[in-house]
């Protein structure tokens, strides 16, 4: 495993791990994983170097933070253990209440999730969705608390506009913001890539892998089940329609990988690092496959025509569908 900082000083593995799909969430999942399989999943990513586990609140609810806690037992010094706040749930989880970016919730949902964790603090606090009922101003401002508490060590925000992003660094330092980027999402290229880049600020991109799309490995939805975050409507991009106007993205990345001989996983994955060192995905996996072939990725090399070849089949605004329905856009970007 290679390794990369985000912001001035934080060391993280060049692709962490991102556990939504290890415990789903309120909204749906890619089905369920077996608790043997879990394990498994983060013992061969640690193993192969991964240090940056990235968790939430939500993702669950509150199963992934006990996942992470159990596989982080015995190697917490090793690991950058991240998790995020700022939604509201049912008592029994099922789902998504509301926003809550409060300075009341940011302390109970850390307290909440270090008890879930077993764990004295974590490395990055993220606020998952900006709260438009709170000013950024002071949700940052409890989380800044709690890093002068030493019940976390960076800050992160997840999916904020520019303005947003700004208001909050000068509250107190950003480390790292996740966005979705990837060969079929590479909106931010225009809109807050270059104020990470001007703030010296890393970008965790989430579903890196397009979902699974990019992998080459669907061709087709019409086996998924219809629980499916992907099937469900959940996002646009796979619908029909859509969804047979993208695979040009896909033969491109099949096209790259047949030349190299790597997977198409790794070709999209090594596009994502190739595009700069303060870039660093948690692609989620399922099975303990996955995990060894995505985790090759940093070790592609593409030359200048690959990446043109890659970009000219997936251009910037190119996809065909929104990446997610418009009562999630409506929380995005804020």
């Amino acid at each position: 495993m290679k390794y990369r900082n985000l912001g001035p000083e934080l060391e993280v593995s060049a692709l962490g791990l991102g556990c939504s799909p290890l415990s789903g969430t309120p909204l749906g999942s890619y089905g369920k994983v077996p608790d043997e399989t879990v394990v498994d999943i983060f013992d061969r990513a640690i193993e192969l170097g991964v240090t940056m586990i990235d968790s939430a609140e939500c993702y669950g609810p509150w199963l992934s933070e006990e996942q992470v806690g159990r596989a982080a037992k015995g190697r917490r010094d090793k690991l950058v253990i991240a998790t995020k706040y700022g939604f509201t749930y049912a008592p029994d989880g099922s789902s998504v209440t509301g926003q809550d970016g409060s300075a009341a919730n940011a302390r109970k949902a850390l307290e909440e999730g270090l008890d879930r964790l077993q764990m004295d603090y974590v490395d990055i606090y993220y606020l998952h969705r900006t709260d438009p009922n709170v000013p950024i101003e002071e949700s940052v401002g409890a989380m800044a608390d709690l890093v002068k508490e030493g019940k976390v060590r960076y800050l992160g925000l997840s999916e904020p506009n520019e303005d947003t992003l700004r208001r909050a660094h000068a509250i107190h330092p950003i480390t790292a913001v996740q966005s979705e980027y990837s060969l079929w999402e590479r909106n931010i290229e225009n809109g807050i890539l270059p104020v990470l880049r001007e703030l010296d600020i890393g970008l965790v991109p989430f579903a890196p892998l397009g979902r699974g799309f990019l992998t080459g490995k669907i061709r087709s939805t019409e086996n998924m089940d219809p629980t499916d975050l992907r099937k469900s409507g959940f996002d646009p991009r796979f619908t029909p329609g859509n969804f047979e106007k993208n695979l040009r993205m896909v033969d491109a990345v099949m096209e790259v990988a047949g030349e190299i001989g790597v997977s198409g996983a790794q070709i999209a994955l090594a596009w994502l690092l190739h595009k700069g060192a303060d870039i660093a995905p948690i692609p989620g996996m399922q099975k303990v496959v996955e995990v060894e072939d995505s985790y090759a990725a940093p070790d592609v090399e593409l030359s200048a025509a690959q990446m043109e070849k890659l970009e000219a089949a997936a251009p910037v605004g190119g996809t065909a569908g929104n990446r997610y329905s418009q009562a999630q856009l409506e929380q995005v970007g804020r």
